[in-house]
């Protein structure tokens, strides 16, 4: 296998790429970002390709970014949305599938409540899987969308100290990037309140602490996550605005730092909860850069699995 070629033929999760999958896909991803500033932001690479974009949750950001770097490589795409089809039916997982399959489909990109999910499919189909979110497994676009965007600021990521702040027992966000960051050599430490940092974290070799101030003057990066009520069966925290007193960053905290810390969110923001708007819209966020490097990175992605399927 040689160095320009993935290890893998889906996109499962982190924890089934090499550091060498991570850095093929970073610097294709340098090379489709030239592409997409551009006048013409399309190349011809996937034209004999078609993708299904099947989403069992409900997704906007994630949708958009993978729709748009579909059309910007010129595949045929083909998106499926479960609320509006025949899951709410009954149908099962693998039915869905082999009926999109029958349409002669080579790439799926799905979001799906359950883990394992994806896995399961690649057990079954012929086709390219990449996993768009998991349940609160792993959501991998997500993470080396992040580690590139850090990548840029930085350079290499070995040594440097990664904070993610916020609900880490809901967020697929979270694993996908503590795999991610430390296949590449950062330190990891996750910052939140003890009710949402799950009791096994410091088994994967991550700092904990619930000190928000001390892990902001600890850290190189802030990537800060949402509460996900939506994925909350119980209350872990009394009230969203206590939860912003102990735990969200405003601008008021960011200037009492000795250094100046880079601002990350995956989105969507809960402004006023978990980050201010004077955060979120500070010259130290790259949030917005995270959105334009979603769509180089998962272009790198398809475009490297469709070589895959070519050998």
């Amino acid at each position: 296998m040689s160095s320009s070629e993935l290890s893998t033929k889906h996109i499962l999760g982190i924890k089934y790429l090499t550091k060498e999958d991570i850095n093929l896909i970073f610097e294709t991803a340098d090379n489709f970002k030239e592409v997409i500033n551009r006048p013409i932001k399309k190349v011809p690479s996937l034209r004999d390709v078609t993708v299904a974009n099947l989403f069992f949750e409900n997704s906007t950001r994630t949708r958009i970014s993978f729709e748009l770097a579909e059309k910007r490589l010129s595949a045929d795409v083909v998106n499926f949305s479960a609320s509006s089809s025949s899951v709410k039916k009954g149908e099962t997982l693998l039915d869905t599938v082999n009926n999109i399959l029958s349409m002669k489909v080579d790439m799926v990109v799905m979001r799906h409540p359950a883990p394992g999910a994806h896995a399961f499919l690649a057990r079954h189909i012929d086709a390219n899987i990449i996993n768009a979110g998991d349940g609160t497994h792993e959501h991998p676009t997500q993470a080396l969308l992040d580690a590139f965007s850090i990548r840029e600021q930085l350079g290499d990521l070995s040594g440097k100290k990664i904070a993610i702040f916020g609900d880490i027992l809901h967020s697929r966000v979270a694993m996908s990037n503590i795999f991610c960051l430390q296949k590449l050599g950062a330190k990891v430490r996750v910052c939140g309140p003890p009710t949402l940092i799950p009791k096994h974290i410091p088994q994967l070799g991550v700092e904990v602490s619930y000190d928000v101030k001390d892990t902001l003057e600890w850290c190189d990066v802030a990537n800060i996550l949402r509460i996900q009520l939506e994925r909350q069966d119980i209350k872990y925290i009394p009230t969203l605005r206590e939860y912003s007193k102990y735990y969200g960053i405003d601008k008021k905290l960011l200037d009492s730092l000795d250094s100046e810390v880079i601002i990350m969110h995956p989105g969507p923001i809960n402004r006023g909860v978990e980050i201010s708007s004077d955060v979120a819209d500070s010259k130290q966020s790259i949030i917005l850069q995270q959105v334009e490097n979603g769509v180089a990175v998962r272009m790198a992605v398809l475009f490297l699995l469709a070589a895959k399927r070519s050998t």
